[in-house]
């Protein structure tokens, strides 16, 4: 569970855009979209094939750079 303490010194709209940020990178809000009603196992194999073919479709990643 995300969580954010207020410091005294710190306004309301700061700490719910910290609180925010928390539960989007905890992926709280696209978890609870996707529970939000069953997905039979085939519905789900059929999105996930979907979402390769996808990601397929764009073409393979350009190398990073290697850090020295």
């Amino acid at each position: 569970m995300a969580e954010v303490i207020i410091h005294d010194d710190e306004n309301f709209e700061r700490a719910l855009k910290r609180f925010k940020k928390k539960c989007e990178k905890a992926g709280i809000l696209s978890d609870l979209r996707k529970h939000r009603h069953y997905e039979k196992p085939s519905e789900k194999r059929k999105r996930k094939l979907n979402a390769a073919i996808r990601k397929n479709r764009r073409g393979p990643r350009a190398p990073r750079a290697a850090r020295s």
